[in-house]
């Protein structure tokens, strides 16, 4: 150790020694071409000039202003390179680059002046732009390199290689991407090759998620001749890019090409037509059932957490029962959701006799009819009222209008006439309206996920402002009969308020693309989880005055 330290102390004097002899050339230079003379001796002056002179006639030192500058630098540069200094973090290249040149165009550009007598700037020059050299040699010894700080927010080490080959079939969605590795931006894909597995899509508002995935989703599937279901809850945005991406595509579709269809209760002028109940798509009295389970679950987002509970499902047999009794009356001429809700409005006087004169009601309805028979007139009317002052918000004309015939049927993707149909919402009215549509996506669950059909999408942007029933059967099973689910929302936690936890974790687990842009809390924590972990290269410095080390090592992140 004694031995190294000599060593270290023998290199600081050589390095003093060389940086001493260049402060003595510079002094020599100034000498030589200014001729002031600051010190009263004679002999000393004589002394100087004839050593100068004998080194200007042995190697040229001064036959003009910057020869011995430049050996003056030289030393000086070498005692630089040579001399450790205590590393300083706060030192950056531009310090250093912005000194040495002020200090090479001070120190030679300077040249011309001992000829026109500038001495006393000619010594200013020199002298300033020696300094500033010397400081620009000190701080590239003492610069810290490899500075971790400069890459505070590690994304060397969080970025990796991803695809960049585009890989594509008859089903698939590619989606364009640049992504930052190697200290460089580069193109890529993301290559959804099997959407059947289903496709969420989350971010906080803003993150862009209709714009980078739900937007392209929508394209590419009519490019691959899909069928499609839209949910646009800020209609017509996503209802305008397929209308006018399927005429101008309509030559991808080998066969027949899919009909334009659009339910907005906004406008009825401007829409489509479409009886959710249909006789012809009920053939029991479960279907009608699931239809007023749907109905009123979209009313009461609230009635999912507490299913089973008494004045839960009251309303919910009693809307039931009121469509089957359409369904079986005169064939299902009124079988409409406007005529359940107006019969739903009469007196109960009027409405249970008609309803249990049908046997396959009766039974239906026997808490009922033994709470009106019993005189609990209190609980009877708290049962029918449970399901009264819901509905009665969807009294409208606009909903009555589009609801109340059918100028098309919800199977999009029958080969025979397949569709592509946007469903509009409005922010303002997203309560009435996503329970009137609520209807209609228990339908086309049903009636799509079926064998020997056409190829299809449900894209359902904003999926917590609609209650869409059977989500997580459609996600499980559809996949063998080719429809493809994409799903854009917010947060985790939104999926779990308004489907239960039950139904919430079977949507999240059984997804098999996921698209994240920024999450924060649980729904950050669960992706990471699923994401997995890396391996990660840790890298630590320790400084001291002689010597900068450096450790590393590894640890899965």
């Amino acid at each position: 150790m004694s031995q190294q330290e000599d060593d270290l102390r023998a290199l600081a004097k050589i390095m003093d020694f060389m940086r001493g002899i260049s402060f003595v050339l510079v002094a020599a230079n100034m000498l030589w071409f200014t001729g002031i003379k600051t010190v009263e001796s004679g002999w000393f002056y004589t002394t100087a000039y004839k050593i100068l002179n004998n080194l200007d006639n042995a190697c040229g030192l001064f036959h003009n202003p910057n020869n011995a500058k430049w050996f003056a630098l030289l030393l000086l540069a070498l005692s630089c390179f040579g001399t450790k200094g205590v590393k300083k973090e706060s030192i950056r290249w531009k310090h250093i680059i912005i000194a040495i040149t002020a200090g090479m165009f001070l120190y030679f550009g300077c040249w011309l002046m001992p000829a026109k007598e500038w001495l006393y700037s000619y010594i200013i020059c020199t002298v300033t732009g020696y300094v500033a050299l010397l400081f620009g040699g000190v701080w590239m010894g003492r610069m810290l390199k490899g500075n971790l700080m400069d890459d505070r927010f590690n994304n060397e080490n969080e970025s990796f290689m991803q695809e960049t080959e585009l890989k594509t079939n008859d089903y698939s969605v590619n989606l364009p991407t640049r992504f930052y590795y190697n200290k460089r931006w580069n193109k890529g894909w993301i290559n959804v090759v099997n959407p059947f597995r289903a496709t969420i899509v989350l971010g906080t508002p803003g993150s862009g998620k209709s714009y980078a995935v739900v937007n392209n989703y929508i394209k590419q599937c009519i490019e691959k001749g899909y069928s499609a279901y839209i949910y646009d809850f800020k209609f017509p945005d996503l209802s305008v890019i397929a209308m006018n991406h399927l005429n101008t595509h309509t030559k991808d579709y080998k066969g027949v090409v899919p009909e334009f269809r659009v339910i907005n209760f906004d406008d009825p002028m401007r829409s489509h037509r479409c009886n959710p109940i249909a006789p012809e798509f009920m053939t029991d009295i479960s279907d009608a059932y699931e239809s007023a389970y749907t109905i009123m679950l979209n009313l009461n987002k609230t009635w999912v957490s507490k299913q089973g509970d008494f004045f839960v499902e009251s309303p919910i047999i009693l809307l039931a029962a009121i469509i089957w009794f359409l369904r079986i009356y005169k064939d299902g001429e009124y079988c409409t959701f406007p005529h359940a809700i107006e019969f739903l409005c009469r007196p109960y006087e009027d409405i249970f006799p008609i309803l249990t004169s049908y046997p396959e009601l009766e039974n239906y309805l026997s808490p009922f009819m033994d709470a009106w028979l019993g005189g609990a007139q209190e609980q009877l009317q708290g049962q029918i009222a449970s399901a009264k002052i819901p509905l009665t918000r969807m009294i409208s004309p606009q909903l009555y209008w589009v609801m109340s015939a059918s100028e098309f049927s919800l199977d999009i993707n029958n080969p025979e006439r397949p569709k592509i149909l946007c469903v509009g919402n409005n922010p303002d009215r997203q309560n009435i309206y996503g329970a009137a549509l609520g209807l209609y996506n228990s339908r086309i669950v049903k009636l799509i996920n079926k064998k020997n059909r056409l190829k299809s999408a449900v894209i359902i942007d904003e999926l917590p402002t609609i209650y869409f029933k059977g989500l997580d059967n459609l996600i499980a099973t559809a996949r063998s009969n080719k429809v493809a689910v994409c799903l854009g929302f917010q947060d985790f936690s939104q999926l779990k308020r308004d489907y239960g936890d039950k139904e919430a974790a079977v949507v999240m687990n059984t997804v098999g693309n996921i698209f994240s842009g920024q999450v924060v809390g649980e729904t950050a924590k669960t992706l990471s989880e699923r994401f997995g972990k890396v391996l990660q290269k840790r890298q630590s410095i320790s400084v001291n005055r002689q010597d900068v080390s450096h450790s590393f090592n590894t640890q899965m992140d």
